[in-house]
């Protein structure tokens, strides 16, 4: 039988069932992506129950903290003899007891001074702060420091108080205590509106009365310590009644204060939680934990021996998004008891669980944030990407038959695809995640760094004529040619050593932020970036890595790009509400900074110092400048800097626009949010909770794609520089292919050697170090920049000035680092003047025999021709 052609409704609805379909499949994608991550999500906090102190009724107001690994509780008050409804008396305390282990038991460690309770206290760096409090006669203003050491307590006073003071709040902030509110006496009734800091770091540390909080006066307030500000909510004020008894007014309000800039109002707590344990916990790096609390709500409650306690709810405040949510509830509700940090997690010991009855249960609090699986759909997606990188690799190397086309290419790279390069090689893996993380916390004043139009012009009339004249293939050759050799190997060398370290960087940070947020191994995850990037770079040395550039920058983009529409689909109210909200939460422009302080990232700090800090990259850095020699002309290299600086641009702005929409989405909906979070980490966790499956993967493929466009740029650049700076001159008689097969070595020793350190960061903690190796190097960038502004510029510099100006810049620039410390875009202006201006001064007081300039200055650019 011949089969009947389909008719046009059976062709629609066959269509339209496709569709249907394609729209369920996608809809279960959706749905196994965000039920894999259901626990990252959900509100997961991990309590357990502690030893009990070794008193029958526990106590409500004890000094609590840590020193030295061990947990000390000392003093405190409860009603021995009976409960308060039947005439008991509150009776304080002055026994300090210590727990040196979380699976140990308590002992008596010594004494307070005198009976004392409902005080502050903090965990300090010399041991427990303890100031203020009261007793049943009076309220003190006296403040020590608890140590435990070698098994005994030791007791160090402190400047007292200005006035007494309990039933106050305090915290902690770097080595500042500051405390807020509280009483004078025990019958006032009116709360202080007084807040006081102490730098406990000080030679001679002196309390300081600072401006208080915009609202009203409070005791028992909640205090906290978070993105650098501290945190005051809730609380009760006290009024009079007609008898003269204090009357409590339960306040829901709270407030930000960040030194240098004030106070600031927060969004206001859903219920109040008066005497919450304090100062509340912070996970991540931008949510607090209030732990129930009184909401007054049982005020007056007859009988009180059948009180039903306070509230067990748990508050987290985001931060960022000014936002609270309900985050489950506690085991058992307990007050007027302090939270301190203890192995890893939080501990709660005793307090008021209801009114005149106490607890000695002690509680710890460990956050149990439970990874996603990324799920086969997604490993699929990025295995596709990783064999269509490798599979370009050695399509490349048929061609790779000289070091001509190891390093620059053959110089048959078509201008476009050699812009699309150097934008993927400046975006790397790290920018991928930390613009919109940028963007999502602090609004868009990063933005004013873009100054890759303002430099664009001087690159391409000015830079590029140079290294296509000289037909160069290391950018450090001109500096050969117009100086000694001395300053081009110590260019090279610098260049060299600060690749050689970014490599580690670039490869651990993305591990690090997608195993933080999924089941990635991270080990797994840098050796399969690491080793599949070393097999293509090596096979098909730059024109690999320009194509795979190419392929990457789109996936990079485009992944951006469907990840910005997603999540504004997702914002109630659409892209005006997104606008709205946005510039409601000063996430655009609104909080630039617009001093002339140099040690912060102020507008004018990033305007001016960005071009310099950018001006390094593009015309002294060997990763970029190779790409300027691997077209066939000038005109066609200086057509991919254009496109560079004209896609940067736009392409930068997305990347900030994900992080305001992300602002936006989790501010509307803030239970999505992970409260463990690290900020860096917010576009990785939203791809993996909130991005269908294959979707998730082909961006998390784009997170890899930009780690892998700047690990093989440095890899190629490194053998390049290597080869051509030292090799060719250390072994002068070599053929070609013997220099070939020394950059395919030198590019394996890189990669491996990177890979590796990738692999030590993630499993040992030098973090500190490895960073610290990083930032010296990278302020020798202005001045490595300086050298070719030097000799572009000026027919009077000389190879000796040049290179004394560049170790004296180098000095200048560390003793300013180390002595006052600066803002990043500060130093490359500083360095870059300082090395201009010393080695041109130096240049004329110390002159060198006259040399020949034709080609090497501006002045004298004419006299060859470009090839």
């Amino acid at each position: 039988m011949i089969p009947m052609p389909e008719t046009w409704p059976g062709y629609c609805r066959r269509r339209a069932a496709g569709a249907r379909a394609a729209v369920l499949a996608l809809f279960t994608m959706t749905m196994i992506a965000r039920t894999a991550f259901s626990a990252a999500s959900t509100d997961s906090l991990a309590w357990r129950e502690l030893p009990p102190l070794p008193d029958q009724l526990g106590f409500a107001g004890a000094f609590v903290g840590t020193h030295n690994g061990a947990l000390l509780v000392a003093g405190g008050a409860n009603f021995p003899g009976k409960p308060p409804w039947e005439g008991g008396v509150k009776v304080w305390h002055d026994t300090v007891f210590v727990l040196e282990k979380p699976d140990g038991g308590w002992k008596i460690a010594g004494r307070l001074p005198r009976p004392l309770g409902y005080g502050v206290s903090v965990s300090a760096r010399d041991g427990v702060v303890c100031v203020g409090g009261s007793d049943a006669q009076r309220h003190y203003a006296e403040a020590f420091v608890l140590r435990w050491e070698n098994g005994e307590l030791k007791t160090t006073p402190l400047p007292p108080l200005p006035k007494p003071c309990a039933n106050f709040s305090g915290a902690l902030l770097g080595s500042t205590l500051y405390v807020a509110g509280g009483t004078e006496t025990p019958d006032a009734t009116n709360a202080l509106k007084t807040f006081l800091a102490l730098d406990l770091a000080a030679a001679r540390p002196q309390w300081r009365e600072l401006e208080p909080w915009p609202g009203p006066a409070r005791m028992l307030a909640v205090a906290a310590v978070q993105d650098k500000a501290f945190f005051l909510a809730s609380g009760a004020e006290l009024s009079g009644d007609a008898q003269g008894k204090p009357v409590r007014r339960y306040l829901s309000d709270a407030y930000r204060y960040q030194p240098g800039r004030g106070w600031s109002r927060v969004a206001d707590l859903p219920r109040p939680a008066v005497a919450a344990p304090t100062p509340a916990p912070a996970l991540g790096q931008s949510t607090l934990l209030v732990l129930g609390g009184d909401d007054g709500s049982l005020v007056g409650f007859q009988p009180l021996d059948r009180h039903p306690g306070f509230p067990r709810t748990i508050l987290a405040y985001h931060t960022i998004t000014d936002t609270w949510r309900p985050l489950g509830e506690m085991p058992a509700a307990h007050v007027t008891t302090t939270i301190a940090s203890w192995r890893g997690g939080f501990v709660m010991p005793s307090g008021e669980v209801r009114p005149g009855v106490r607890s000695p249960a002690v509680w710890s609090l460990q956050p149990a944030f439970q990874k996603a699986a990324f799920g086969w759909i997604n490993y699929s997606m990025v295995l596709l990407y990783l064999l269509g990188m490798v599979w370009i690799g050695f399509v490349c190397s048929k061609r790779n038959k000289s070091t001509n086309d190891f390093f620059r290419g053959g110089q048959r790279i078509p201008w476009w695809a050699a812009g699309l390069s150097i934008f993927a090689t400046m975006l790397s893996s790290i920018t991928f995640m930390a613009i919109p993380a940028a963007a999502y916390t602090d609004g868009w004043n990063l933005f004013l760094a873009n100054s890759y139009i303002l430099i664009t012009p001087l690159v391409v009339f000015v830079y590029l004529p140079f290294y296509r004249k000289l037909n160069v293939t290391s950018a450090y050759e001109y500096l050969e040619q117009r100086f000694n050799l001395a300053t081009r190997l110590a260019g090279s060398v610098l260049f060299m050593l600060y690749q050689c370290g970014r490599i580690a960087i670039v490869l651990y940070l993305p591990a690090l932020a997608l195993a933080t947020v999924s089941d990635f191994n991270i080990q797994s995850c840098i050796l399969v970036m690491g080793v599949l990037c070393i097999l293509y770079t090596v096979a098909g040395g730059i024109e690999a890595v320009i194509w795979t550039d190419v392929v990457q920058a789109v996936i990079l983009m485009g992944g951006a790009v469907f990840s910005l529409v997603f999540i504004l689909s997702r914002v109630d109210g659409g892209l005006g509400e997104a606008v709205r909200l946005a510039a409601n939460g000063r996430h655009f422009f609104e909080t630039v900074n617009w001093s002339w302080d140099l040690t912060v990232a102020s507008g004018w700090v990033i305007l001016l110092g960005s071009p310099f800090h950018n001006l390094l990259s593009y015309t002294a850095s060997q990763d970029v400048v190779q790409r300027y020699v691997t077209t066939p002309d000038e005109r066609a290299a200086a057509r991919g800097i254009w496109l560079n600086a004209l896609v940067s641009v736009p392409a930068q702005a997305v990347f900030f626009a994900i992080g305001t929409a992300l602002f936006v989405f989790y501010k509307q909906q803030p239970r999505l949010l992970e409260v463990t979070l690290q900020n860096d980490a917010i576009f990785p966790f939203f791809i993996l909770s909130q991005l269908p499956a294959g979707v998730a993967g082909l961006i998390v493929a784009g997170i890899f794609a930009a780690a892998q466009s700047t690990l093989a740029s440095s890899m190629n650049s490194i053998a390049t520089a290597y080869v051509t700076d030292f090799h060719r001159r250390l072994r002068p008689g070599l053929s070609d292919q013997g220099y070939l097969r020394m950059a395919r070595v030198v590019t394996v020793a890189v990669g491996v050697a990177g890979t590796s350190a990738a692999l030590v960061l993630a499993s040992a903690d030098i973090r500190t170090i490895y960073s610290t190796f990083l930032e010296v190097l990278g302020l020798l960038g202005g001045t490595l920049s300086g050298l070719f502004v030097l000799g572009i510029f000026s027919r009077r510099a000389s190879g000796r000035g040049a290179l004394l100006g560049a170790l004296l810049s180098a000095a200048i620039v560390f003793a300013i680092r180390f002595s006052h410390p600066l803002n990043v875009f500060a130093y490359a202006p500083i360095g870059m003047t300082a090395c201009v201006a010393i080695g041109w001064l130096l240049s004329r007081a110390w002159p060198e025999p006259a040399r020949h300039l034709q080609g090497l200055t501006i002045h004298t650019l004419g006299a060859n021709k470009s090839p």
